[in-house]
């Protein structure tokens, strides 16, 4: 696939450098020609100067036959715009753009164009190493109505049948178990340490808790 990274700083550097070696096909755009020096020797992908919103530059780097572009710049506005533009006028099936305001990447997200909130990402992420017990969420919906939550399998259904978890507003998806991770299928039983990832629709989430807490013994 041809992809295109806007923003050739050290995350751009970083997905230029692995998509590239997974064997896709790589342009970068930046506007400081020095940033691509961040770039290995190796590197064999095409170098654009200029902005990622100009349509002229992103057909200089390929749009037209891009299968995705990755908009990570330090500037929220150049980045969704650069996205926006990817998606709405060139037609890209695959956008993401990095924002900073977790507050305007939720309105993005509703809006259709993936975003990535590097401080919610980041808060997230230590939240999860001080506190692992606590459930998180992995990821929402555009609309805001589905989430995928990851939940630390409580004591109370160690050696319980996960299949007794499931309700009317949520799905138990995948168990984490020994540093593997295994679709919730058949009569897999509850382990200490398992981690569950499970979707839950909006209003459903304060019953999940209180399933959670009731174990699989009053099932």
């Amino acid at each position: 696939m041809h992809v295109i990274v806007v923003g050739c700083g050290r995350v751009g550097r970083e997905l230029a450098v692995d998509l590239e070696a997974a064997g896709h096909a790589i342009s970068i755009i930046d506007k400081n020609k020095a940033a691509f020096r961040r770039l290995p020797e190796s590197w064999q992908g095409q170098k654009v100067v200029g902005f990622g919103f100009d349509r002229d530059i992103l057909e200089k780097a390929g749009i037209k036959e891009a299968g995705a572009l990755v908009a990570v710049t330090n500037g929220d506005n150049t980045n969704i715009v650069t996205a926006r533009v990817a998606r709405e006028s060139f037609e890209v099936p695959h956008v993401v753009a990095r924002i900073y305001d977790p507050r305007r990447a939720a309105v993005y997200q509703r809006l259709g164009i993936p975003t990535v909130a590097t401080v919610s990402w980041a808060t997230d992420q230590v939240i999860r190493k001080l506190f692992p017990e606590q459930r998180s969420v992995d990821w929402v919906d555009a609309s805001g109505s589905v989430s995928l939550l990851e939940v630390a399998l409580p004591d109370a259904w160690c050696g319980h049948r996960l299949s007794l978890l499931e309700g009317s507003g949520w799905r138990l998806v995948a168990v984490n178990r020994a540093g593997g991770t295994r679709l919730a299928e058949g009569d897999l039983v509850g382990q200490e340490g398992d981690v569950l990832h499970v979707a839950v629709r909006k209003e459903h989430v304060d019953e999940l808790e209180a399933r959670l807490q009731e174990g699989g013994a009053q099932s």
